[in-house]
């Protein structure tokens, strides 16, 4: 694999000089690789890595740091995540060497039925026009997600690990090019609602590089959660705010900007929201080389797709391979894992079915279709449950997932303790709506249901439904190694989530390359689709020899994912990683450099 080495790290030496911190509110010695003890983090923002370093200087542990870190990405990168979203949340605790997971993925208010997200006549709402709207609303699961892992798991109170952002809210951070291009990309949507447009759009713009960006009714909410825990979210005040502005969203007699599309009410109660609760189902568990991975279980579709392509891919000794070889396969095995989680995972998806989906005989089941010298045509049928062939099943559709904005957190402590944490609001700026006088926005998180079935006559897993929780992409993972981490990584980018974790995971097992060059090396991504994605170093360095191969042309994509990692070491050395160039740099640091 000497070629993708090479590419690596040329890539890396020519971004390492260039990477720039986001925010000048708070500006400590981060770059996007740290290396040393004691603890590390790594986030998408150097403000947010520092809260969480802070926390853990202060005899803090992975969980309270990760709690402050995700807070203050709240505040510092609003239109990925924050506590109108939702997430999950994925910790091995070093002292009973076990995985748990924490499940804060939206939830559907009651209200919600199949065809929600339909015409009258039965075809699909346009995106925009679910998306913008309280229909798209779900219940948000983020607050609950940190008060169960802080009960759990944490040495801090919620209030003392939500004071740094509330902080950095009141005082507020410098704009950058990414933050003010992002609210112009949403300015016509912003525009639509006062509280929206009050925020973000000060004297009818987008707040100007280089000013300071306040939002002081988000701290105030986050000190009255601090204060009186998540029950005044879920039950009391801010509840009925929310409820409130999903079933009457604030629009304008005096909008900023034109929007096609009606906005929609939705219809969200205060008693859905008292009804939320996180969930702590068993994590996904698959054996790769001798190693652990374990991941995410349904609502999210990431832990079965990474552990099923691994298992396709455990087949062949990829590091051996030419590049192309080796990328013929890892696309091959991704295609085929998407058209299986399309099939079968959703919110209900029985454990039996994932376990069958994680078994080393479906893996080869879904191996022996694929072809050392031509690609499979694309979309490629799922695999038929039991079979014992290879046979596959009548249907096949290509990906649908529409989110492309999220963030992850990955930390790790002084005592082996290790959280991998992915959140999100789904679109970058989520529906788009502020609730007036809490600063919070909303997520569009119910458009990751399927609008229409897509099954044909099979049943469709990720229809709407009261209660339910749409499906996610989001691949929070952490890999042990002899039952201790060796590696804990995730990204955000929709559906590309699964291919980013996935192929990190081969670069570094496999292909011999550094934790750094393997968050590095350029990206492809293919969801079983006729065309699938790649990065431009991608497609100049590969492109040629897997079309050669009959892979479809790859659409060119400027980015794929913004993944952080941590890789663990010999006598408590870290590797904290994040990226050295994608969305403007990551940051990762660790509590010393030295032992």
């Amino acid at each position: 694999m000497k070629h993708l080495a090479a590419l690596t790290a040329a890539t890396l030496t020519a971004t390492m000089i260039s990477a720039a911190p986001a925010h000048a509110s708070y500006q400590p010695a981060i770059s996007p690789t740290a290396t040393g003890y004691g603890g590390a983090v790594s986030s998408v923002d150097p403000t947010v890595t520092a809260v969480g370093l802070e926390v853990l200087r202060r005899g803090g542990n992975a969980v309270d740091a990760a709690i402050a870190a995700a807070a203050t990405i709240g505040v510092t990168e609003p239109f990925s995540a924050g506590i109108g979203g939702g997430g999950f949340f994925v910790y091995y605790d070093a002292r009973t060497r076990r995985v748990h997971t924490i499940d804060g993925r939206e939830a559907a208010p009651a209200s919600m039925r199949e065809n929600s997200f339909q015409n009258p006549d039965g075809t699909a709402l346009n995106f925009n026009a679910a998306r913008v709207s309280g229909l798209s609303v779900g219940v948000p699961g983020t607050p609950a997600i940190w008060e169960a892992a802080a009960d759990r798991w944490g040495s801090r109170r919620l209030g003392e690990l939500l004071r740094p952002a509330a902080d950095v809210a009141d005082r507020g951070f410098t704009v950058d090019a990414t933050f003010n291009a992002q609210v112009a990309a949403n300015a016509a949507i912003f525009g639509q609602f006062d509280s929206s447009a009050e925020l973000y759009l000060p004297g009818g713009a987008p707040p100007a590089v280089g000013s300071t960006f306040r939002n002081p009714d988000l701290a105030d909410t986050y000190r009255l959660i601090g204060k009186r825990g998540t029950d005044v979210f879920y039950s009391g005040a801010i509840a009925r705010d929310i409820a409130a502005t999903v079933q009457d969203p604030p629009v304008s007699d005096t909008p900023i900007g034109t929007w096609p599309h009606q906005i929609r009410p939705g219809g969200m109660t205060v008693r859905d929201l008292a009804r939320y609760e996180a969930r702590f189902p068993a994590p996904t568990r698959s054996d790769y080389r001798g190693l652990d991975v374990y991941g995410m279980a349904t609502p999210s579709s990431g832990g079965a797709a990474v552990g099923e392509a691994l298992n396709i891919l455990e087949g062949y000794d990829l590091g051996a391979l030419d590049d192309a070889d080796a990328l013929h396969r890892y696309l091959e095995a991704s295609a085929l894992a998407f058209a299986d989680r399309n099939r079968y995972v959703g919110d209900h998806t029985r454990r039996a079915v994932l376990d069958e989906l994680l078994s080393d005989r479906f893996a080869a089941s879904r191996r022996c279709v694929i072809s050392a010298s031509s690609a499979l045509p694309k979309p490629v049928a799922p695999g038929a449950l039991g079979d014992r062939g290879c046979a596959s099943a009548a249907a096949a559709v290509p990906d649908t997932d529409n989110s492309i904005s999220t963030t992850h957190l990955t930390v790790a402590d002084k005592w082996g303790n290790v959280v991998s944490f992915t959140f999100t609001i789904e679109q970058i700026g989520g529906a788009g709506i502020v609730v007036p006088g809490r600063g919070i926005l909303l997520n569009n998180e119910l458009t990751d249901f399927n609008f229409t079935p897509t099954q044909g006559t099979a049943a469709d897993p990720n229809l709407p439904g009261p209660g339910k929780r749409p499906r996610s992409s989001m691949s929070p993972t952490i890999v042990l190694k002899d039952g201790k981490p060796f590696v804990a990584v995730g990204s955000p980018g929709g559906a590309t989530i699964i291919t980013t974790v996935l192929q990190i995971l081969v670069n570094r097992i496999d292909l011999g390359m550094s934790l750094p060059e393997a968050v590095a090396a350029p990206r492809a991504s293919q969801r079983n689709s006729a065309t699938p994605q790649a990065e431009p170093a991608f497609i100049a360095a590969y492109g040629p020899e897997l079309t050669a191969l009959g892979h479809p042309a790859f659409t060119s994509t400027a980015e794929i994912g913004a993944a952080t990692a941590i890789e663990f070491g010999r006598n408590g050395q870290l590797t904290a990683v994040a990226e050295p160039v994608r969305r403007g740099t990551g940051a990762a640091g660790v509590v010393r450099s030295g032992r």
